[in-house]
């Protein structure tokens, strides 16, 4: 595997790849990788001829200082692991090379973006777009591989590559869980032991919440009691429970015949944030 920190000697890479007839995929990350990334990279590698995993933790999507200054980096781990896996080459630029002086850009999504994560933490899917959308025209990749776990960031990103007409396909890919039910995130290793246990519940609920409205419950009251039983068995503050369309993030009040839909969370146990989602089983 080659790892790589500039533009220019990752264009010149992929140049050499793409004139060989090579089909490219990507992989962005933040690094701490687990193995909800490295399932992303599977399935880069089974539908491209390379695969680049990207690892940048982006300053500009972080609303809160010391998030971004506690986010994990194990660089040499991850590049180990990426290895093992078979990607290609391990794209790692640095701050100033993805933001160079005078950097004075940003990509605003509307719609998609609103509410949810976006309504709790201000400018963040601006700087998730940002830095999506260089990473796509730095590689040059025809497709790329995000994980369904971050389904608003998903959203996002195929409304932003729709509307700038980016050449990319984006693929998503289920959310991987520990044995228990927690979704897989570099956030969990942040947790104390009685927290990682608290931390199981809110899969559990949600997936309660999920079924008593695919069989009727009213939705409103259902997700104010999920809420509850989240609050109740220690998270603080839950920030959301909704019900949204999978296809435009749209609320939901009711469950609509032929409408998928998904439930999203998003909760706090100490200083750590946890989101989860899962879609609702549609009427028969």
């Amino acid at each position: 595997m080659e790892t790589i920190s500039t533009v220019a000697g990752l264009r010149a890479r992929v140049r050499q790849w793409k004139q060989a007839g090579a089909r490219v995929g990507v992989v962005p990350t933040m690094g701490a990788l687990h193995d909800g990334h490295l399932s992303l990279v599977h399935a880069a590698r089974a539908r491209a001829d390379r695969v680049i995993t990207t690892v940048f933790v982006n300053p500009i999507q972080f609303d809160n200082a010391d998030d971004l200054a506690t986010y994990p980096r194990t660089l040499d781990d991850d590049a180990r692991l990426l290895a093992d896996a078979g990607v290609d080459m391990l794209y790692a630029p640095t701050v100033s090379q993805m933001y160079p002086p005078g950097f004075a850009t940003r990509i605003s999504v509307s719609g998609v973006s609103e509410g949810l994560c976006g309504g709790t933490r201000p400018g963040h899917f601006d700087g998730v777009a940002t830095v999506v959308c260089k990473l796509l025209l730095q590689t040059l990749a025809d497709c790329a591989f995000f994980g369904e776990k971050d389904f608003q960031q998903v959203q996002v990103v195929r409304r932003m590559v729709t509307d700038l007409d980016l050449p990319v396909e984006i693929i998503a890919c289920p959310t991987r869980r520990e044995a228990d039910g927690l979704a897989l995130s570099s956030r969990n290793r942040r947790l104390t032991p009685s927290q990682r246990e608290i931390a199981v519940a809110l899969p559990r609920i949600l997936q309660a919440c999920a079924a008593d409205i695919a069989v009727g419950a009213d939705v409103p009251a259902a997700l104010a009691r999920a809420v509850r039983q989240l609050a109740d068995v220690g998270f603080d503050p839950v920030e959301y429970v909704e019900l949204r369309s999978e296809l435009d993030l749209q609320p939901l009040a009711v469950l609509t015949d032929g409408m998928p839909a998904r439930l999203l969370a998003a909760a706090w146990l100490g200083d750590v944030r946890l989101i989860d989602g899962m879609a609702v089983p549609l009427p028969e």
